[in-house]
């Protein structure tokens, strides 16, 4: 459940607790009038009610000077509501974008949490190792932008395309930048399964990013923890981008051609199954201009993502009948 407070003028008052009646408020009262002819009013509202309580309250405070809604959280009511289900509750347009611009915003901490994760993938490239890999998409902060960029697209929210796609090319180019200094600093072990594999391009490198992606937006609008989904998007995307740097230093083009390949898979596949979950939720804006203005950016977004993964899954079984050159350690070529 959440507490929805409005902090509007007291002439509010009797419009906001009939809009919180009628929209399902399980509970509604309100607070003293302050010195600036201010009123509390508090409702308790099920998760999964309160975003059509949520734009009605808006369309009424949004000309009210000093007007603020307030969401809080719950944890438990008691006792509790009849018919009350654990869980089953979801997160409003307002809650997950603050949630979600929060990991779009280009910060120090972000690039310094990408060279870190880039510098530990790298190492588990190197040695083979699927822990330290995984150990690495852990603090690897990928998942934020692109999620940020599906919403803004939902939304038409501008500012919130540009910031997200600012940041996750930043991020990118980045750990790019370290994996091409790797590669040509460092011996690269070609005995590496781990780093091999990220040359390896299929179909099921689709359906595994469009899952990813898919997860990530199911996990965010129910509410749910998505910090291991966000290990998953990572692994689909840091590993293809330190490959693709690490090849690309030591001189290696045409494996790094294929790792990057799969990064262009992964990247698309994640955004379009992120942007047809965000619709399939029916998240939009409020307004109807906004809604209007929405409806062209998540046409051009879908039409878009959708045309790139077909021309990559045309360019899939091409790119499979290339012949490769050995890579030396290795008896057969990625």
């Amino acid at each position: 459940m959440r507490i929805i407070e409005v902090i509007a003028p007291s002439s509010y008052t009797e419009t906001l607790e009939r809009l919180g009646r009628e929209n399902g408020a399980l509970d509604v009262w309100c607070g003293a009038v302050d010195e600036q002819q201010r009123r509390s009013v508090r409702m308790v509202v099920p998760a999964g009610e309160h975003q059509a309580l949520l734009d009605r309250l808006q369309a009424v405070v949004s000309d009210a000077p000093e007007g603020r809604i307030l969401i809080l959280p719950v944890e438990a009511v008691l006792p509790r509501p009849e018919g009350a289900q654990a869980g089953s509750g979801g997160t409003s347009r307002e809650e997950l974008y603050n949630q979600i611009a929060r990991g779009a915003r280009l910060t120090g901490d972000h690039l310094a949490l990408v060279l870190l994760s880039a510098l530990v993938a790298a190492a588990g490239l190197l040695a083979d190792s699927v822990a330290i890999v995984v150990g690495a998409m852990v603090i690897a902060p990928l998942l934020g932008p692109h999620l940020a960029f599906a919403l803004g697209t939902a939304l038409g929210d501008r500012d919130l395309i540009r910031q997200a796609l600012g940041t996750a090319t930043a991020g990118m180019a980045t750990a790019f930048a370290m994996a091409v200094a790797i590669g040509a600093l460092v011996p690269i072990d070609y005995g590496s399964a781990e780093l091999i594999s990220r040359t390896v391009v299929g179909y099921d490198s689709v359906v595994i990013a469009l899952a990813s992606g898919a997860a990530a937006v199911v996990s965010l609008t129910t509410g749910l923890p998505s910090a291991l989904v966000g290990v998953m998007v990572a692994v689909a995307l840091m590993p293809p981008v330190m490959a693709m740097g690490m090849f690309l230093g030591a001189g290696r083009f045409d494996p790094a051609a294929s790792a990057g390949l799969l990064l262009a898979v992964n990247v698309v596949s994640i955004n379009l199954a992120a942007k047809l979950v965000f619709i399939l939720k029916g998240v939009r804006p409020r307004t109807w201009l906004e809604k209007r203005q929405a409806r062209q950016s998540v046409r051009l977004a879908v039409i878009l993502w959708v045309v790139t993964l077909l021309f990559l899954l045309l360019a899939i079984p091409l790119h499979s009948e290339m012949p490769l050159p050995e890579l030396p350690g290795l008896g057969f070529t990625p």
